[in-house]
């Protein structure tokens, strides 16, 4: 039987900060993309049988997809003019989700990041939905840190 107050709740996904070094940016309603993978290279020798083996290949990182309601501040988009005008900016930044009180509980830390996609607002004048942006920014590494 566990001792009371052991509790070891999942966390909620709605509690969380993004830190982008250089650009001050307003919190962000949605974030994704925080993944990694490595290929897998497969190999078999003239001495084995039918098995094939399984190396590690590259090790690769998704694109992490940030949303946020559109507003006046134009630094995201500023941050991609400067990539579509030869000018690439890499930022390091990182994803930080909240516990209950609000404190750091874990951090995805990202590096050499830049904006490879930005999309406006889907526009509908029959609903009274908030408009939304979402930066895609392209990372070459991604590191999970306990706090």
């Amino acid at each position: 039987m566990a001792e009371s107050g052991s509790r070891d709740d999942p966390y909620g996904a709605f509690n969380f900060l993004v830190e982008i070094d250089g650009v001050t940016v307003a919190g962000f309603s949605e974030v994704g993309g925080l993944s990694t993978e490595t290929d897998v290279i497969e190999y078999r020798t003239g001495a084995t049988d039918i098995t094939v083996t399984k190396l590690p290949g590259l090790k690769k990182f998704t694109n992490i997809s940030l949303k946020r309601g559109f507003t006046a501040s134009d630094e995201l988009w500023n941050w991609r003019k400067a990539v579509m005008d030869g000018q690439t900016q890499r930022q390091s930044g990182a994803v930080v989700l909240l516990d209950e009180g609000r404190e750091r509980a874990i951090r995805w830390a990202f590096y050499e990041a830049w904006p490879a996609k930005w999309e406006g607002p889907a526009l509908n004048g029959q609903t009274s939905e908030v408009a939304i942006e979402t930066l895609e920014i392209a990372c070459e590494k991604l590191e999970m840190e306990l706090a």
